[in-house]
């Protein structure tokens, strides 16, 4: 195998068929298929719909990644692929057809973790990460503080969220605004036209000595404060309550994060998963890192939700910090924990 491995990465978590290949740190390809239009009437992701969106995407969302990185199947080193967290039976596709690529063309299989994936996505845009690190990934799932000495070979979670995610309360904010799934694009556009000091909406676990987050309180807050204006026959600012919403969730994430480094005197916070495409988190962490003197890296919005590419990412580590390979048998784990970086 080369110097620089060439990977392929499959990512099938929740509702996105995301296919990546890097060479090394260089990326190649990151094709995406979502489903996102099909669960939107529900107003959610519905896991068996994803499921069989992802059976039908496979095949053809490889073969576009192949043809836009110029490469065939057998120019590969090895497959990467997701192996949880996630929804089981999306995961189970992607681990499916991993497998059989693998088995296929002779070259060696990495299961890996979601979340460390969006760790390891961060060095296609800035190259090597910091060694250690503290990453804060912030998602529909998933809203957790880590300490990163390396990618490849140890996570240690410091803290997590202990009811909704963040993106899971943008979701739920966002219907009961009346504004489209998924809700966080959604808020953050409206968010642009009002004010983010309108509404006091309260601050979950701010200031509790604990790095773990709480976002269900707020988004009753914010639901009690529409029922109540309702009810009076008061007009409702949707851009307002975007605002202050979302400025609830980014002052809890950044001031978080900001703890976590200098509790663990860390100078450099990666901010990764789909919320870290938010416009006003990513100016408020710049803004409050720079007065911390902490070094801030955000991946480019493509690279924050879920895609192909982050896993190759963390599978071109494995392989080059000389990671044992994975068996062809390992399971799909819904409920994969964020210290098994490699399964």
């Amino acid at each position: 195998m080369a110097d620089e491995p060439l990977v392929l990465g499959i990512e099938t978590s929740c509702d996105e068929t995301g296919i990546g290949i890097v060479r090394g740190h260089t990326l190649l390809a990151n094709t995406i298929a979502s489903s996102m239009e099909e669960h939107a009437r529900f107003g959610g992701v519905v896991p068996e719909v994803a499921s069989r969106a992802h059976l039908e995407a496979m095949t053809p969302t490889v073969e576009a990644a192949l043809a836009a990185s110029g490469l065939k199947l057998t120019d590969l080193d090895a497959i990467a692929v997701t192996a949880g967290p996630g929804l089981a039976g999306a995961l189970l596709v992607g681990v499916a057809a991993a497998k059989s690529y693998a088995l296929g063309l002779g070259v060696p299989l990495y299961g890996v973790n979601h979340l460390a994936a969006h760790v390891a996505v961060d060095q296609l845009e800035h190259g090597p990460l910091p060694k250690p690190c503290i990453a804060m990934l912030v998602s529909g799932g998933h809203s957790s503080l880590l300490l990163v000495p390396d990618v490849a070979e140890d996570v240690i979670s410091l803290g997590s969220t202990v009811d909704d995610a963040a993106g899971e309360a943008f979701d739920k904010v966002a219907r009961v605004l009346g504004l489209p799934f998924p809700g966080g694009p959604h808020i953050d556009r409206a968010a642009r036209e009002g004010s983010g000091t309108a509404i006091a909406f309260p601050r979950g676990k701010i200031d509790d000595g604990t790095l773990d987050f709480s976002f269900s309180g707020l988004k009753t807050a914010v639901a009690r404060w529409i029922e109540a204006r309702e009810r009076a026959g008061a007009s409702i600012h949707v851009p307002d309550v975007a605002a202050s919403f979302q400025e609830a969730v980014v002052d809890v994430l950044t001031r978080k994060a900001l703890q976590a480094c200098r509790k663990y005197d860390v100078a450099d916070l990666l901010i990764g998963g789909g919320v870290a495409a938010n416009s006003r988190l990513r100016a408020l962490a710049q803004e409050r890192c720079d007065a911390a003197g902490v070094r801030l890296r955000v991946p480019r919005p493509g690279l924050c939700t879920d895609n192909g590419a982050m896993v190759a990412a963390l599978g071109s580590d494995l392989v080059a910090a000389g990671v044992a390979p994975s068996s062809l048998e390992i399971p799909a784990d819904s409920s994969l924990p964020i210290t098994t970086v490699h399964v």
